[in-house]
């Protein structure tokens, strides 16, 4: 099968629309490390991402990068996944990773996690806009979960 990159977006802040609420679903900042390494992998294994074939060097550039910022995706107490966002030129925020452990998919957890994430990216000084990119290879769900929260769709020329 070939994989399909959607690239979607949001360019105010009350485009997004929340999940509900669910209770116990918490985020928590968080600095890189080998516990990001880790849940990567284990998030991603599934879904083939790029990140799981990483080298130690290639893992020590993305985790020494800048501007990212970590946060836990936490369940009543336990960690259940992972996402990270990295501040751009103009305003622009990118989503570069989102994602939940594999224990944790199919409890109704991402919509509320997903909610937020995009409105901690929104509450960074400056931001006009907030990006990422999911694709085929992604959980099924993940697209149409983007697309409930406001994402749409758009190109840029390469």
């Amino acid at each position: 099968m070939e994989e399909i990159v959607t690239q979607l977006e949001m360019t105010a802040a009350d485009q997004l629309n929340p999940a509900p609420v669910v209770d116990g679903v918490a985020l928590r900042a968080t600095g890189p490390g080998p516990l990001i390494r880790d849940l990567h992998v284990r998030i991603g294994t599934p879904y083939r991402w790029p990140s799981v074939t990483r080298t130690d060097d290639e893992w020590t550039r993305w985790l020494a990068e800048p501007g990212r910022q970590y946060r836990l995706i936490e369940y009543r107490g336990e960690i259940a996944g992972a996402a990270d966002f990295e501040p751009q030129r103009d305003g622009d925020v990118e989503i570069t990773t989102f994602g939940l452990l594999p224990e944790f998919v199919g409890k109704g957890l991402g919509g509320y996690a997903l909610t937020l994430v995009v409105a901690g990216a929104w509450a960074l000084p400056g931001t006009r806009r907030v990006w990422l990119h999911t694709s085929t290879l992604d959980h099924p769900n993940a697209l149409p979960n983007y697309l409930r929260r406001g994402f749409r769709s758009f190109s840029r020329p390469a």
